[in-house]
């Protein structure tokens, strides 16, 4: 069985979806930081909640949206 590895068939797998993970991670970064430009606060800036919710249901860890909303442009 040379060169069968379960391990090696993972890690192309992963790295792909790892990719795809933080091109989308940027790209809501980027959106919440745009947003929070209006006002810090989603209580009373709509566009922030509405982008902070599309990370969150993309399962975008809390402390990445923090820093997302406390960047400056």
């Amino acid at each position: 069985m040379s060169g069968h590895s379960k391990w090696s068939s993972i890690k192309h797998k992963k790295a792909l979806t790892d990719a795809k993970r933080g091109q989308l991670f940027s790209k809501l970064s980027k959106n919440i930081t745009l947003a929070a430009s209006k006002g810090k606060d989603p209580k009373f800036n709509t566009d922030l909640a509405r982008t902070i919710q599309h990370a969150r249901d993309a399962r975008m860890p809390n402390d990445t949206i923090e820093r997302a909303i406390n960047r400056e442009l």
